[in-house]
């Protein structure tokens, strides 16, 4: 089993977090930001039980102001993997970093789109694996009136050095609240490990998430 608790920034999408600035008359940095708070069961034979932070995964995507006709957002830019893992089974103890992207459309209530990235490994442990991995991660969401929105999506990745996938496939229900003046997304989630690696996790897997949603 493994349960996530992630600590985010701002909402950008139903599935990725991010807060926003300006960066001229033309142009916005997005930031999304990414701290996994894990706790995994017998992931591996005797590997037992860990709980900690993962490593951060920080993206800086430069979005143009004006969207073009149709609804379209997108953002392109940097993203950088942090070895903050407290724990050596939660994270890979490399520095990666590589190339990012973003694109949406807005429906009515409908929002839609794909996030992606690249991250290679530069620096780190020797004796850990390199990394060479290929994110996408589709998705779909609904919102109410209510502030409640309903998301399916998958956070699919691709293993260059071990040539082997990882998808799952996620539904998540969240609510915007306030905490004071601060607004919050809070969301929980299930998913199930379509395909996992060679002695990685499978079955069904649980998330809550909150999002500290940043106005500008």
């Amino acid at each position: 089993m493994l349960l996530v608790v992630g600590l985010c920034s701002a909402v950008l999408m139903t599935s990725a977090q991010a807060g926003d600035s300006d960066i001229g008359e033309n142009w916005n940095l997005i930031t999304r930001t990414i701290m996994p708070v894990i706790y995994q069961d017998d992931l591996d034979p005797g590997a037992g039980s860990q709980f900690g932070l993962g490593d951060i995964n920080l993206s800086l995507f430069f979005s143009p102001k004006q969207s073009p006709a149709g609804g379209l957002v997108w953002g392109a830019g940097p993203v950088v993997l942090l070895p903050t893992a407290t724990d050596d089974l939660v994270g890979g103890k490399k520095w990666g970093a590589g190339p990012a992207a973003v694109g949406l459309f807005l429906k009515g209530r409908w929002t839609m789109g794909m996030l992606t990235n690249h991250i290679w490994s530069f620096a780190g442990d020797d004796k850990r694996p390199d990394i060479s991995n290929t994110f996408a991660q589709p998705f779909v969401a609904y919102t109410w009136p209510s502030a409640w929105t309903l998301s399916i999506q998958s956070e699919t990745s691709y293993d260059w050095e071990s040539e082997q996938w990882s998808v799952p496939v996620n539904v998540g229900l969240a609510k915007l609240v306030k905490f004071g003046k601060v607004p919050v997304s809070l969301q929980a989630g299930v998913g199930y490990w379509a395909e996992s690696p060679d002695n990685g996790p499978e079955g069904f897997r649980f998330r809550l998430q909150a999002n500290i949603v940043l106005p500008k």
